[in-house]
């Protein structure tokens, strides 16, 4: 253990407002790799959904784009969503399992419980499992996918390097950050889903490196997948003073389709998990109603980026904004029920337009594309508990900064309802029925906003350093008198700390037969602690107890180096007994004569 400390002449302040060293260089400069990863999985991913759908549904070879709205399909294509199903599942059983889902929960789960580590066929297995179901007529997006493959680029490549943890999870998320900008070309909305949903943290460490992934991602993107916001929408609507309360409604009924959403998800999954038949088999059977559902309505078949954008211009009436509504609901809840691989983004984007489209016929300002966007923005914040990334993700994706404050109401008010209306989010539910909990809140650690002095016990008991041997051993043996604890600071005749006396001390006195020639300041016990200084923060103490593993820390005055408390672990309790004070005790300050 260390030494007692020297006495410094000058107390020198060596705190800083962040921890960030050096290594932010070199994740900055392994984030531009990441980011360069990222954009191009993107790519990878959107071609490839392309080409299974242009060569299942309609024979042909092609990577573009298709869209089903509009289009009528044979009778036989209902089988092509069954078969996609089918390959994904064995693909999960006899492959990896971690490619089932979503890819926003198995994320968080390799960052919080994995160590930021993802195996390798994850990585290959996840897009491609993701690009069959989507390309055989999945109702889902890519970017869950994409967020999940980028991250498993970010974390394959750091594994690659002697890294901690807390390293590879910010390359993960660089990865994932990187992904999303490539799908849908918003930087700005890709770092904020990382703080509110990936990184648990608020660091320059992670957060520099994020932005520079997302931002090379951005530069490439438009020699991919080409320039401009995906969805313009280039009118800035009138809203009367009491518009923003509309907007605020609108915000509140999003929260409640999502809320109702994400309750009959979670049913039916359930309903999944009672069936007498291996899981394996599970998407098949969602296939069957995706394939069902296609037939009636092609609209509701794969990403739906068409559907979006018809949403945006404004250009379906209400019985398609309704029949889109209900058909993409039903499909997407069932086939993600039953554990297949897709993204949520878009089909939300979907889902709530549409909602928004309809509202638009009886709201007395706005277009329909107006009104769609605020639903996609607000379900969106009230389903994933992320409104800023909402706010700026409509931003981004439509171009319009004028939407701005009508947009970040909407998002709030659809969080706050969901928030006190639910316990978790359709994201953190998934791995709650894991076994595991997920704290969303970002608070400042009070063990770092606490000085050593204001927890520790003062006076301190201490033992004279002139005290026999024997005597300390009588002290600690005795059967009466006052409670004795574990160990006890020696000091000598100025107050001084020369050492611990402890029980296993005494014991071993007692062994060797040390008698009352020796005095506890011969025992030479003065290596066998560490000390700390009173103005000192109580986290760093603690780590250094935790390392260390003593359980009483003798606090010395900066300066004269006299003993003037203890701190044990019991003490570390009134940390959070404050916290907890400060969150609960109400008290009135002022008072009106």
């Amino acid at each position: 253990m260390s030494k007692l400390p020297e006495s410094p002449a000058i107390f020198r302040d060596t705190l800083r407002d962040f921890t960030a060293d050096r290594s932010l260089l070199k994740l900055t400069a392994m984030a531009v790799v990441v980011g360069t990863g990222g954009a191009f999985s993107a790519w990878i991913l959107l071609r490839l959904i392309g080409l299974i759908t242009n060569l299942i549904y309609f024979q042909q070879i092609s990577v573009q784009t298709v869209s089903f709205a509009g289009r009528h399909l044979p009778l036989w294509t209902i089988l092509i969503p069954v078969a996609g199903s089918l390959v994904v599942g064995l693909m999960a059983r006899f492959g990896s399992d971690k490619i089932r889902g979503h890819g926003i929960p198995e994320a968080i789960e390799a960052i919080l419980l994995g160590q930021s580590r993802i195996e390798p066929k994850v990585a290959l297995l996840k897009p491609i499992s993701s690009a069959i179901s989507i390309g055989t007529g999945g109702p889902f997006g890519a970017e869950g996918p994409i967020i999940m493959t980028g991250g498993a680029l970010g974390s394959l490549f750091a594994q690659l390097f002697h890294m901690s943890s807390a390293e590879r999870k910010t390359l993960l998320v660089a990865g994932a950050a990187a992904g999303m900008t490539g799908v849908f070309g918003t930087p700005i909305a890709s770092v904020l889903l990382a703080v509110e949903l990936l990184l648990f943290e608020w660091k320059p460490r992670s957060f520099v490196p994020v932005v520079t992934a997302a931002m090379i991602a951005a530069v490439w993107r438009p020699w991919m997948l080409g320039p401009g916001p995906l969805f313009a929408y280039g009118i800035a609507p009138m809203i009367p003073w009491w518009g923003l309360g509309l907007c605020a409604i609108l915000g509140i009924v999003a929260g409640l389709q999502s809320g109702l959403m994400t309750i009959v998800l979670y049913k039916v999954e359930d309903l999944f998990h009672e069936l007498p038949i291996h899981w394996m088999w599970w998407p098949a059977l969602g296939g069957v109603v995706v394939g069902i559902g296609g037939w009636l309505d092609p609209a509701v078949l794969g990403v739906g980026y068409d559907n979006i954008r018809a949403l945006v211009n404004g250009s379906l009436n209400m019985h398609d904004a309704f029949a889109l509504l209900i058909g993409k609901c039903v499909v997407w809840i069932v086939a993600l029920s039953s554990g297949t691989s897709g993204g949520v983004l878009a089909p939300l984007l979907i889902m709530g337009g549409a909602l928004g489209s309809l509202e638009a016929h009886f709201l007395p300002f706005g277009d329909a594309g107006f009104w769609a966007i605020l639903g996609m923005a607000a379900i969106l914040g009230g389903t994933m508990r992320a409104p800023l990334t909402s706010t700026l993700f409509a931003v981004e994706l439509t171009g319009n900064h004028y939407l701005l404050a009508p947009l970040l109401i909407s998002s709030v008010a659809a969080f706050a309802t969901t928030v006190l209306l639910m316990r978790r989010s359709i994201l953190t539910e998934r791995i709650a029925r894991r076994g595991h909990h997920i704290m969303r809140e970002y608070t400042i650690d009070p063990f770092l906003q606490t000085r050593v002095d204001q927890i520790m016990a003062k006076p301190v008991h201490t033992l004279a350093g002139s005290i026999p041997v024997e005597e300390a051993i009588a002290f600690f043996m005795a059967a009466e008198g006052p409670k004795r604890h574990k160990s006890y600071p020696v000091v000598d005749e100025n107050g001084k700390l020369t050492g611990m006396a402890s029980r296993a001390d005494v014991l071993r006195w007692s062994r060797e037969g040390w008698g009352n020639a020796k005095t506890l300041a011969d025992t030479q016990i003065r290596d066998e602690m560490f000390t700390c200084y009173s103005d000192e923060l109580v986290g760093h103490l603690a780590d250094r107890m935790a390392v260390s593993d003593f359980g009483r820390v003798p606090i010395l005055e900066r300066g004269t180096d006299r003993v003037i408390g203890l701190v044990a672990r019991r003490d570390l309790l009134r940390v959070r007994t404050r916290a907890i004070k400060e969150e609960r005790e109400k008290r009135q300050m002022l008072r009106l004569a």
